[in-house]
């Protein structure tokens, strides 16, 4: 046993003993309002004659008590006014009080923080942030409250990583007021029968409005924080506009539509085209091409639908041309006549932030209230030597290829290289995924990755797992691109093209931002707070540009925060919620996911429950020859609360959100079960799914008990 453990037990054995004492000696006796009204003369007496001496075993009393968390502190102030006055009895009982406290405090903090810290760090992140940034203020609230126990406050903010020092003085201010009003009845100890007679309404309510403190202090605080973040910037007597919105893509769009809708002046800008990556580059042509890929698969798998010698020949130039006629249909949705119709003025050119309420474009300068930065993303493009010279494409840029590539290798195994990847094979590319980790995929859980690996490779698609990009070099035939993987062997990957899908980085460059001192996170991405404001209060972010997801959906709910927020703050602010996200990657089978799965329960700590159910027992998927994939269900320990959902299977996107409106709405399995399903349908999969759960899960006793009534019916 170590110095540390031996020291932890001699501490709880002394807290232990102290507190048997104070039961065994009966000692709670001489704390209470008579014993006190009868020992006071004496008590007098001997103050009178040993003043610093009644102090200082006051004190220690009092800090003893204090320490061990028993009751009387009531009594024990009291005395502190009736011995020693206002003033000596305050600062007595202040410093003890807050003596006793701290040591509570320090006992707690070495005896359980590493332990509550290690084994509920995660869960406690959000609380231990709150109390890294305003501790002082929660601590404060607290104690000015009275109804809340200050031996509770003690062991709770033990627990937490408010400093030693911070929780003494905050603690002495925040009881002083209490220990004021207490130390004073205690000079009219004669008049008082009962801690009611201390506790009036009318105090109690002043107790509760000196609760409101802090919150005063707070947006005191705020204020000098905005002043400091703002010095140097002149603020404008009058705005141009309510909103400037600088990007419209689908966070800008959501952002400038919100905005107009409730009747504020809105300036969107743009420098490019509206509608952004995702109706551009992004999800509106990729879905375009996999809805072709996924036909050209269909023809080559006819057979498996009795039918043979099904042919098809794929034209490039024409897939691509419906691709653009698909974005030319989808446009109007994101025209700028759309939104001028609606009342913002759309602006084309490139936003430059001139200070936290100015926009500069196009030599014009105009002025807002509130400014939301919607400036998206853009493909990753990693320093590697030869890529330069090797005519790759992105994700933003693969549309334009004059013809299909023979040869392709997909750099980067993620959602958007899964999903490109298999669509290029059906097309007919020959295609190398290349991935540095060690499956695809690595946000979903391992058999996820292994069921989409499988299909990759039974599409004679050339997985390379656990390989890292070293260089692009020319060959007789072509480029290749050169590949190492953890032994440092080299791997030849010849192409025609080469894809690169390692993500997106924000797009942050180019607005100014680094010269007002908007802040970017260790990713690159606009740092903002839970009300998408970033470090200026007017100034808000939202999606692909701040993160922490890349979605098309999680931009528009983002966005919506950011607009509102931008709108109506200082008079209300929406949190934006995070906790039901779905997300969709559209490989065949798709892979479907809200919420948690294993790997991210493991990690928090949860204790959860899996439930699986195999898409290849659904009678319809069955019929559709696509009887492949699972429903797989994380529920709360021993209920059917559901946790995080991740469907694989063909229309996985489709079958997801009953979870994620269940989710949202706190229904469990169990609602879902008793749910009526159309028959036959994918959907089906998601009641069965509960089914099997509930059979885990079925009432053995009232089974039994069913079981002997019913062969008591048969006689």
């Amino acid at each position: 046993m170590t110095s540390k453990h031996l020291l932890r037990l001699f501490i709880l054995l002394l807290f232990a003993a102290g507190i048997s004492l104070f039961i065994v000696l009966d000692l709670g006796q001489y704390l209470s309002l008579e014993g006190l009204r009868q020992q006071r003369d004496d008590l007098l007496a001997f103050t009178e004659q040993n003043l610093a001496l009644s102090v200082a075993i006051y004190m220690l009393v009092y800090i003893i008590m204090a320490a061990l968390s028993v009751p009387g502190a009531a009594i024990l102030t009291l005395a502190g006014g009736a011995l020693f006055g206002v003033v000596a009895g305050t600062v007595a009982v202040s410093f003890a009080s807050t003596i006793g406290a701290t040591l509570v405090f320090l006992a707690a903090r070495f005896l359980f923080r590493d332990f509550i810290q290690q084994r509920f760090g995660r869960r406690l992140k959000a609380i231990n942030q709150g109390v890294e940034r305003d501790g002082a203020f929660y601590l404060l609230a607290l104690r000015l409250v009275p109804a809340f126990p200050f031996w509770m406050i003690n062991l709770v903010m033990a627990l937490t990583p408010i400093r030693t020092w911070t929780f003494f003085w905050v603690s002495q201010l925040g009881m002083l007021p209490a220990t004021v009003v207490y130390v004073n009845a205690g000079t009219q100890l004669a008049r008082i029968d009962s801690a009611g007679d201390i506790l009036s309404p009318g105090l109690i309510g002043a107790f509760v409005l000196l609760g409101l403190l802090p919150l005063i202090l707070r947006w005191i605080l705020r204020v000098l924080q905005r002043r400091k973040v703002y010095r140097g910037h002149r603020r404008p007597r009058q705005f141009d506009y309510n909103l400037v919105v600088i990007g419209a893509g689908a966070a800008g769009l959501v952002s400038s539509y919100i905005g107009a809708t409730v009747g504020a002046r809105v300036a969107l800008i743009e420098k490019h085209r509206m509608g952004g990556d995702c109706l551009n580059t992004g999800c509106v042509p990729s879905k375009a091409l996999i809805r072709t890929a996924r036909l050209m698969a269909d023809v080559r798998d006819s057979e498996r639908y009795g039918v043979s010698e099904a042919s098809a020949r794929l034209e490039w130039p024409q897939v691509q041309e419906r691709i653009r006629s698909i974005i030319k249909k989808i446009e109007p949705h994101d025209s700028r006549e759309r939104y001028e119709g609606m009342g913002v003025e759309v602006i084309e050119g490139e936003a430059q932030l001139v200070d936290p309420w100015t926009v500069e474009v196009g030599g014009r300068r105009l002025t807002a209230r509130a400014i939301v930065l919607a400036t998206g993303a853009e493909p990753v493009v990693p320093a590697l030597p030869g890529l330069e010279d090797s005519n790759f494409v992105t994700s933003d840029t693969l549309w334009d290829m004059p013809e299909l590539p023979e040869r392709l290798v997909v750099l980067g195994g993620g959602p958007i290289g899964c999903e490109l990847a298999q669509a290029f094979a059906r097309l007919g590319s020959r295609v190398s995924l290349v991935e540095m980790g060690e499956r695809l995929l690595a946000r979903e859980d391992n058999e996820v990755s292994e069921l989409i690996g499988k299909r990759f490779v039974a599409e004679d698609i050339d997985v390379r797992l656990g390989l890292r990009a070293v260089r692009v070099e020319d060959s007789a035939d072509g480029k290749r691109l050169i590949c190492a993987d953890n032994d440092a062997n080299e791997h030849v990957l010849p192409f025609d093209r080469l894809l690169l899908a390692l993500g997106r980085r924000s797009r942050t460059s180019g607005f100014g931002l680094d010269k007002l001192g908007v802040a970017l996170d260790d990713g690159g991405r606009i740092v903002a707070d839970g009300f998408q404001r970033t470090r200026f209060p007017n100034i808000y972010v939202c999606g692909d540009a701040s993160g922490p997801y890349q979605f098309t959906h999680v931009a528009a709910h983002q966005a919506w925060s950011a607009a509102v927020n931008a709108l109506v703050s200082p008079f209300w602010s929406f949190r934006t919620d995070y906790r039901v996200i779905p997300w969709v990657t559209f490989t065949d089978p798709e892979v479907a996911r809200v919420g948690l799965n294993e790997a991210d329960a493991r990690e928090r700590e949860i204790d959860f429950e899996v439930t699986t159910y195999g898409i290849d027992d659904l009678d319809r998927a069955i019929a559709d020859s696509a009887d492949h994939g699972m429903v797989k269900v994380l529920t709360a320990k021993g209920r059917d609360r559901i946790l995080g959902v991740t469907v694989v299977g063909a229309h996985a996107g489709e079958m997801l959100p009953e979870f994620v409106l269940a989710m949202k709405h706190g229904l469990g399995l169990n609602k879902l079960l008793g749910t009526i399903h159309v028959y036959p349908t994918f959907s089906e999969a998601n009641k069965y799914a509960a089914g099997e759960w509930k059979k885990a899960h079925k009432p053995e006793t009232a089974l039994r008990l069913a079981r002997r009534f019913f062969k008591w019916r048969r006689g």
